[in-house]
């Protein structure tokens, strides 16, 4: 008797202790698992979504990404020795909590909380997160991640998500809200275009504080040229180019512009009747670009979320630099003067979006995107952009990201809303804002930075 109770008592505590290791679980195992970047690219997915439902204009969709990138990167550096924080190389950005020495964290899913949290504070559908975020992060228990382990890392990464929301707060989004840019109706200056003839979006954008840039005219394109329909002066013959080219659009051309119009608010109107298409921006447009490459490429998480953040930075700061010089400026969109002053009737293949011609914005962001994409995984690399197919855009096959940046850029042309000098040069000024970013944001230990 005293046996068999000697014998269930040495059972029970060897129970009890495989229970124990049981619930501390295998940090290597559970990590392993939880470091899948698909995850990630999830958590990029339903923020994209959101971005679309909630009809952000491009600039402020870029603000969204690259404070959520910010956040999963901040939060996810711990993870690789070989990354550091980008404390002290973004403008005004200071590192942030750091991990409890000796603890242990699922730092993959601390960096999934804190680019869900901002996420969800810099949105407004609060829905799409909620339906979302109960599966996402059930996964990570499945992996086997201790309750306090679990419960420690999604603390850490709400502390980081808050240190970056903290910074959000302070560059001047809020203070830019509501102004107006006022109409002179000055002979080749902007004005509102059909259909909707909406106001002009973000006319203090080049307030927002940059990403890595030093000043929002950092990288000051030149100057327009001079408005003149003078028999073939430089601004006639770039008016003419766009009339011409837009007459004439072969197959290819139309499914161009249409492949990248990335218009976040489309007015169609029939007759009486009104209403509004969202699609997908720019920015979310090189989100995903960037994701396709990084899963074919079979980069880690930590690669995977640099490419999200470096791209996010470029495409924000792109931005920037774009409608500084828009505002500035002030260029009158081809639709405009050629219904005025050439042919009442023509209109151009993709709607003139809300906002002064020049330079172009997609060939400026495009331009940044691909330069740290480039620099990041190479030149020459092939792959297929499906980013739009379930929009009905179908999908289109490049050979390199700056391959894509540039059909993105002469896309603008035949979509008939810029004239070439704002491709040009935007593209210019893009490539010089990727390159910046390159060179200042580095995240790799050692990293020497980039002429």
């Amino acid at each position: 008797m005293q046996k068999t109770f000697l014998y269930s008592w040495i059972l029970a505590l060897f129970l009890i202790g495989l229970a124990g290791c049981q619930k501390a679980g295998n940090p290597s195992e559970y990590n392993a698992k939880a470091a899948d970047p698909t995850r990630y690219d999830a958590a990029v997915n339903k923020l994209t979504q959101v971005v679309v439902h909630d009809i952000f204009s491009p600039p402020v969709a870029s603000r969204i990404y690259g404070y959520a990138n910010l956040a999963g990167y901040e939060a996810l550096v711990p993870f690789d020795p070989n990354y550091e924080s980008l404390g002290g190389k973004m403008k005004r950005f200071s590192a942030g909590p750091q991990p409890e020495a000796g603890a242990e964290y699922c730092f993959p899913l601390a960096s999934a909380k804190a680019f869900m949290t901002v996420a969800r504070a810099l949105t407004f559908s609060t829905n799409f997160y909620d339906e979302f975020e109960p599966a996402f992060f059930e996964q990570y228990k499945k992996d086997g991640v201790p309750d306090d382990v679990y419960d420690r890392s999604v603390a850490y990464g709400e502390a980081v998500a808050k240190h970056i929301l903290d910074y959000a707060a302070k560059d001047s989004y809020k203070q830019t809200r509501g102004f107006k840019h006022t109409v002179t109706n000055e002979e080749g200056t902007w004005v509102p275009t059909p259909p909707a003839y909406m106001d002009a979006a973000e006319p203090q954008w080049n307030k927002i504080r940059c990403w890595v840039m030093d000043t929002c005219n950092q990288f000051q394109p030149p100057k327009p040229f001079a408005y003149s329909l003078a028999k073939g002066s430089p601004y006639e013959k770039e008016v003419m180019e766009v009339y011409n080219v837009g007459k004439n659009l072969t197959k290819e051309q139309r499914d161009i512009a249409y492949f990248w119009d990335d218009n976040a608010f489309v007015m169609n109107v029939a007759g009486h009747v009104s209403y509004a298409s969202k699609k997908m921006t720019p920015g979310g447009h090189w989100m995903h670009i960037a994701q396709t490459v990084a899963r074919q490429q079979k980069l880690n998480l930590m690669q995977s979320v640099e490419a999200y953040t470096l791209t996010s930075f470029a495409v924000a700061d792109g931005f920037i630099a774009c409608w500084d010089e828009k505002y500035r400026s002030k260029t009158v969109r081809p639709e405009t003067v050629i219904n005025k002053s050439m042919d009442p009737k023509w209109t151009p293949f993709l709607q003139t979006p809300p906002f002064p011609e020049y330079p172009s914005g997609h060939s400026t962001i495009t331009a940044a995107a691909a330069t740290v994409l480039t620099g990041l995984m190479g030149d020459n690399i092939a792959f297929t952009d499906s980013t739009e197919f379930k929009y009905g855009h179908g999908v289109r096959k490049f050979t390199s990201f700056k391959h894509a940046a540039q059909e993105a850029s002469v896309s603008r042309l035949y979509g008939g809303i810029h004239y070439r000098s704002a491709l040009d040069n935007g593209a210019a000024m893009g490539e010089k804002v990727g390159q910046w970013v390159l060179q200042k944001a580095r995240t790799r230990k050692g990293a020497v930075a980039q002429k």
